[in-house]
């Protein structure tokens, strides 16, 4: 049984542990809230939380943990970050701690990473936190192109007026596609073109929904949500 003796070295609410670097291999930056990330697929994964409305904040590196295996040798192991959850949106979900890593990087390493992993999952679980790996495979899927699409018109003024319009006709449509929707509204293909924009601002803030897991098209089902913003 290994012995856990874990340093918190940063609050919820400060700055994180990390500090970026010269990386030779990993694509480094800061996201727009200000949370930095050492790899693409870091980026990519804050990506994913900007655009799921249920995440209350998110803090890199929070914490820093010092162990002893059970071979007696003193370890450190600082998971890659904290999610917590809106209680409004999601009361029942426990903070996840995260650990953000290509698959290539276990191969040969897992007996190193499952000791990590386990200090990790006793960490949380003491603090009624739950611990998970994220790789590519979970990261990379269509859920991220549409937030990646959909994201950069999420703060995208647009004329009430035109929103009002795409929202009475998805209220008279009930369900349709991007394409039926703005056929709907003007069969002049100038004007369909111009409220496509709206109609993307729209389902990137949950007013109109559709299914997040799958590719986002012109052909794919949209429908009511039964509200104004």
């Amino acid at each position: 049984m290994s012995t856990l003796n874990a340093n918190k070295v940063s609050s919820l609410v400060s700055g994180p542990v990390r500090q970026i670097g010269v990386q030779s291999r990993s694509v480094t930056g800061t996201m727009p809230n200000g949370n930095r990330y050492e790899s693409s697929l870091e980026r990519d994964f804050m990506l994913l939380l900007q655009f799921d409305f249920s995440v209350d904040i998110y803090t890199p590196q929070p914490v820093v943990l010092k162990f002893q295996d059970q071979g007696g040798n003193w370890c450190r192991y600082t998971p890659d970050g904290l999610i917590e959850w809106r209680a409004d949106l999601r009361p029942n979900c426990q903070p996840v701690l995260v650990e953000i890593k290509y698959r290539e990087a276990f191969r040969g390493q897992w007996r190193n990473w499952r000791k990590l992993a386990k200090a990790a999952k006793q960490y949380a679980e003491e603090r009624g936190w739950l611990f998970e790996i994220y790789t590519e495979r979970e990261i990379r899927t269509p859920y991220l192109d549409n937030a990646r699409f959909l994201l950069p018109y999420r703060n995208r003024s647009f004329d009430h007026g035109a929103e009002d319009t795409v929202m009475s006709a998805i209220d008279e449509l009930v369900e349709t596609t991007p394409r039926g929707l703005a056929e709907f509204i003007s069969t002049d293909r100038w004007r369909q073109a111009e409220v496509l924009p709206t109609i993307w601002k729209l389902l990137a803030e949950r007013r109109i929904g559709f299914d997040l897991v799958q590719p986002l098209t012109m052909q794919s089902p949209i429908w009511f949500l039964g509200g104004y913003a």
